[in-house]
């Protein structure tokens, strides 16, 4: 599935949280966005009605994934976000519903958060939320995409095998690391598309961009930035992780560390 958005600009993308609760609301704060309530399910829009659009992976690795769930599902039932699917989105959504799953790269400690609130309505809409999510967004008529990992020109407007395959998890080649990560093609290297694809899903050093693409996974779990791009003025908003919370490669733009 994917959602060709009416939400009209300007956007707020915001790139992997990855559970990072405490940066969320720093980021969110500096773009103009304000605090609503105590549990802080939900956070009141600016008054140039911007909207808060997620490149997936909402959890998993960081300290605080379910509070970084509430508050992202509040945004969006109130019309005030939108997020497309993650790989880690993807595969908590399986573990919710039961299927087998590897509980690695921060699952387990997720669905251990999620026990501890002891309040299984939530989990329930978490789940059907996290399911509901599209692979990739086409916005503001078609001139920008927003997807978690990657997108090729002849993709758009297919959700075929293939498509949400490289929409979770980029252009793989189905060989592995001596790490246990994919081997990822730079499929952005080659992209020719009209369109501006944002995206995430691989951490870089540094949110740059390379044909018409930018990934703004700028690894705030790792120890890096949380990002957010604004739309369409293309200016950068980071805040800096409060620590690091897991361990990895930082990709450089322009090429695969991993």
């Amino acid at each position: 599935m994917f959602v060709d958005s009416p939400v009209p600009a300007p956007y707020d993308i915001i790139g992997d949280v990855h559970g990072c609760f405490a940066e969320l609301i720093e980021l969110l704060t500096q773009l103009g966005y304000s605090l609503d309530d105590a549990p802080l399910s939900h956070i009141r829009p600016p008054p140039s009605g911007r909207t808060a659009v997620f490149v997936g992976d909402l959890t998993d690795r960081g300290p605080e994934s379910a509070a970084v769930l509430r508050l992202v599902m509040g945004m969006v039932t109130a019309g005030d976000a939108l997020v497309v699917r993650g790989n880690h989105d993807d595969k908590l959504a399986r573990a919710l519903a039961g299927n087998d799953v590897s509980f690695s790269h921060g699952l387990s400690e997720t669905m251990e958060e999620l026990a501890a609130l002891n309040d299984p309505g939530f989990v329930e809409e978490a789940r059907q939320f996290l399911e509901s999510l599209p692979f990739y967004l086409l916005m503001d008529g078609g001139r920008l995409i927003v997807v978690h990992a990657g997108l090729k020109e002849h993709h758009v407007g297919r959700t075929d095998g293939r498509v949400r395959a490289m929409a979770l998890y980029g252009d793989t080649t189905g060989a592995r690391t001596a790490e246990g990560y994919p081997v990822r093609r730079s499929w952005e290297l080659e992209y020719t598309g009209e369109a501006m694809i944002i995206y995430g899903h691989t951490p870089v050093s540094e949110a740059v961009w390379i044909n018409n693409t930018m990934c703004i996974d700028t690894a705030c779990v790792f120890g890096g930035s949380l990002t957010a791009l604004r739309y369409p003025e293309q200016t950068l908003v980071q805040v800096p992780a409060a620590q690091a919370w897991a361990t990895t490669n930082l990709k450089v733009p322009g090429t695969r560390i991993w």
